[in-house]
């Protein structure tokens, strides 16, 4: 699928302070707006993810998918910061005339949200059917829902929190010194800090895992003294992989925008925060999750009006709303069904089944 880039020619403020003298967000669009433009679907994408949501989630967006684009306008931007296209730190300062790399400012979940906005406003999108992301992606979703009370009609939740919690910060910061300690770092080129961010991918995959995970997984062989376990080869063909398609710049950044997730920051708290949502809400926890344990999607159930919350058994922590396809596609149907009986006498005993997390 083609990628198009819209270009934002104003500053562009920051949450914290800063000014970004012009952005441009690289997006694609998957089917057409139908005559009354209710049939938008937008997609958040999560830290290392793109524009491209018919490649990375291809188990939910595509011809005979959920998400399919014979029925839906999908919409996917690359967030701020990244690899693929939008304004990030390997883009040039229209001011300096030279990359940004180390003096790429300080962006946040809100930021990006506002970014999206100014692009649904180019696209002239008045609303949003639905809207969906896991983690980072999820993030971005439930910022905009708070933001824009009015403009999501469906909001689709995976894995992701209201407020970062200390335990993935020092996931996160321990990553970013993984980056720091990379004697390339300081240098001012597309390269640097490589070999720091394959080992920071190193680290965030035993928290995008677990225990479980890796034990079937990477299983222990009867493998001879001297050879590297499959654990090892693992984590170190993960590292290289990533290498091959991100930048370290970005990886930095974008650790720091997760951090960043707090809806209830200058709004009253948290709970005050997600009260003002109005959209139909679907939230989806991973039981095995050790990043974004489900109790962080149950908070958002708790307090989000009309909530739904469902949790999903998978072996891949983390990972598994990226993997687990099925399970999310059976989840979302059950729930797009029981909505729309809001009127039946059942419709109280599927509520208690959904808050249950007993439909899948």
């Amino acid at each position: 699928m083609k990628t198009t880039t819209f270009k934002y020619n104003k500053p562009f403020n920051l949450e914290a302070g800063g000014i970004l003298p012009e952005i441009e967000l690289s997006y694609q669009a998957l089917g057409e707006l139908n005559s009354d433009r209710s049939n938008v679907v937008w997609v958040c994408h999560a830290f290392t993810g793109s524009q491209d949501a018919e490649d990375w989630w291809q188990g939910l967006i595509g011809r005979g998918k959920l998400f399919d684009p014979d029925k839906h306008f999908i919409v996917c931007a690359n967030v701020l910061g990244s690899h693929y296209g939008s304004t990030g730190p390997l883009s040039i300062n229209p001011e300096t005339s030279n990359p940004y790399y180390h003096d790429f400012p300080l962006i946040t979940i809100r930021d990006i949200v506002n970014s999206f906005d100014v692009l649904r406003e180019y696209l002239k999108i008045d609303k949003i059917f639905t809207c969906i992301g896991g983690s980072l992606g999820g993030q971005q979703c439930v910022e905009w829902a708070i933001s824009q009370p009015e403009l999501i009609e469906n909001l689709i939740l995976i894995a992701t929190n209201a407020q970062h919690s200390p335990w993935g910060i020092a996931f996160n910061e321990s990553q970013r010194m993984s980056i720091e300690v990379d004697p390339t770092w300081i240098e001012s080129n597309a390269q640097a800090g490589l070999k720091g961010m394959m080992a920071a991918r190193a680290t965030a995959l035993i928290s995008y895992r677990n225990y479980e995970t890796y034990g079937v997984t990477q299983a222990r062989r009867d493998e001879p003294l001297g050879k590297s376990h499959r654990a090892v080869t693992y984590q170190r063909y993960q590292g290289e992989k990533l290498a091959q398609r991100f930048n370290a710049f970005s990886y930095y950044v974008l650790s720091q925008v997760m951090d960043s997730q707090d809806v209830g920051r200058g709004r009253g708290g948290a709970i005050k925060a997600l009260s003002q949502i109005k959209s139909r809400t679907l939230v989806m926890g991973i039981k095995s999750d050790a990043l974004f344990p489900i109790n962080e999607q149950a908070f958002l159930a708790k307090h989000i009006p009309d909530s739904t919350f469902q949790s999903l058994d998978s072996l891949y922590g983390h990972d598994g709303f990226l993997i687990e396809s099925q399970l999310i596609t059976k989840a979302i149907k059950l729930w797009q069904k029981f909505i729309r009986f809001d009127v039946n006498p059942m419709y109280d005993f599927f509520k208690k089944l959904e808050r249950k997390g007993e439909l899948v």
